[in-house]
């Protein structure tokens, strides 16, 4: 079976959305040149996948060779002006399973990102900050004064002095053990020195990482309530990462918020501190969306969702204590054809080597050789008429649709072991390159030990569903600017 693809021009590659916020003062670069930021986000994708797997494979996350003690020079880059607080005067969020924690989401694509940004409001009084929203890590963290080694970010970096509520965790306090130290124990933490502050390093790639202090802080977002009004909620002693040395490619960002399994997580921090599982959802709305358009992340009991006739669920693989969502795959179908694949190269191994996880901080979707070769062959298979273009790597196959005002393609869709199936629409498998003359397959492959990730390109229009609770994954097709 084939679908008609109409050609829609399209400014910039990964072009998923751009938001408003009267809160920030944007200095994006509209100018980006697409065939360069595709390349860009494919080598940061491949980077972030080698990551996950030796973060899985080694089960840690530390370096021994210190961080701490390099040479403290001041940061040298100008503060902006500081946002605008919340005008009225947060409550303190109890808890309450009827509401609901929302949070606006963000491209990163003006500031050369792949990644989704969320609004958080952070301290007291609370300050505004853009995060990465990122389901494959756990950690939270943002850049903190005094920052010796940082990123380019959006707005001025976060300062422990400004607020009443920053508290430092000691390195006697239990929830030290929950993150990695940038050096041995035995030097990291002295065990003379009662109150020394619990430092941490975490790493997501090659050149990507974050170092400092260990610490708890007030976080505010806005809560919807069942009448359909909003506020502003203070969510108290959240665990983070006070970053004073980081490096990577969080390009626009303040920091990072994790909403993985584990109990680091912003999404397992409001389970343990309020009693409930707190599932989440999110809606990403297409890539050529104007910047009107808005879209949210939503915490907390959504019955409207989980009662929706058409919403598709399949079970989370793994133990509750990894930081992935894994999902288990059967097959992979091409224009109504279950290709020949061995099962075994969606195989989840008891090491936790392989499988397939969700993952918003991943922007492709990447399968497992031969997997992918497979993938691609079909597809070859069964696409003809169009001129092959080879100068678009690494995706492959392109074609130049010049000319062309509807192009069919063939179906494509993921068959889980628990039968559940996801069809995609063509526009989030297939990419517009260079205005309307060249679309490409948007699916890469991985060595074959390594992990499969659905990225957040082919998620876009679908409401998706972390049901915790119930330990699954639910997806809906959904036109997310209706959310």
């Amino acid at each position: 079976m084939v679908l008609k693809f109409s050609l829609i021009v399209v400014f910039t590659v990964f072009h998923f959305f751009t938001l408003e916020a009267n809160s920030k003062n944007h200095n994006p670069n509209h100018n980006v040149e697409p065939k360069k930021s595709l390349t860009d986000f494919a080598v940061r994708d491949l980077t972030r996948i080698q990551t996950l797997h030796k973060r899985v494979i080694e089960n840690k996350n530390q370096n021994s060779i210190s961080r701490m003690q390099k040479t403290k020079e001041e940061s040298k880059k100008s503060y902006r002006p500081r946002v605008v607080s919340p005008a009225a005067p947060p409550e303190y969020f109890t808890g309450n399973y009827s509401s609901q924690l929302v949070a606006t989401l963000e491209s990163g694509v003006s500031f050369g990102s792949g990644e989704y940004f969320i609004d958080v409001f952070i301290g007291t009084p609370p300050k505004h900050f853009s995060m990465i929203l990122d389901t494959g890590s756990d950690l939270n963290w943002i850049q903190c004064v005094p920052c010796y080694v940082c990123f380019d970010q959006n707005g001025p970096y976060y300062d422990p002095k400004d607020s009443f509520s920053f508290k430092n965790i000691s390195c006697h306090d239990s929830r030290c053990q929950l993150v990695t130290s940038p050096d041995p124990p035995s030097q990291s933490c002295k065990t003379e020195e009662e109150n020394q502050v619990c430092p941490y390093f975490y790493w997501y790639g090659d050149s990507s990482n974050t170092t400092g202090d260990f610490a708890v802080e007030t976080f505010t977002v806005n809560l919807t309530k069942p009448n359909g009004k909003s506020g502003f909620k203070i969510v108290e002693n959240v665990m983070f990462g006070c970053g004073h040395w980081n490096r990577g490619l969080f390009r626009g960002a303040s920091g990072l918020l994790g909403l993985g399994r584990g109990p680091l997580s912003f999404a397992s921090q409001l389970q343990n501190l309020y009693g409930h599982s707190f599932s989440f959802s999110y809606c990403f709305v297409e890539r050529n969306s104007n910047s009107s358009v808005s879209s949210k992340l939503i915490f907390g009991e959504n019955k409207e969702l989980l009662n929706n006739p058409n919403m598709n669920f399949t079970s989370f693989v793994g133990g509750k204590e990894n930081t992935f969502y894994y999902v288990e795959i059967k097959s992979v179908m091409v224009g109504g054809e279950v290709l020949n694949i061995s099962e075994e190269t969606w195989n989840l191994s008891e090491e936790g080597v392989g499988g397939t996880i969700i993952d918003s901080g991943t922007t492709l979707t990447y399968f497992a050789e031969p997997a992918y070769e497979i993938i691609k062959e079909a597809f070859m298979k069964k696409i003809k008429g169009y001129e092959i273009v080879e100068s678009f790597s690494p995706l492959k196959p392109c074609y130049n649709v010049s000319g062309i005002e509807e192009m069919e393609l063939p179906e494509f869709g993921i068959v889980f072991s628990d039968g559940a199936v996801w069809d995609f629409p063509v526009e989030n498998y297939f990419i517009q390159i260079e205005s309307d003359e060249v679309v490409c397959l948007a699916i890469l492959g991985t060595p074959k030990s390594a992990l499969s990730i659905i990225g957040n390109y082919q998620q876009q229009n679908f409401q998706i569903l972390y049901d915790r609770k119930n330990s699954r994954l639910g997806y809906v097709p959904k036109k997310c600017t209706e959310v």
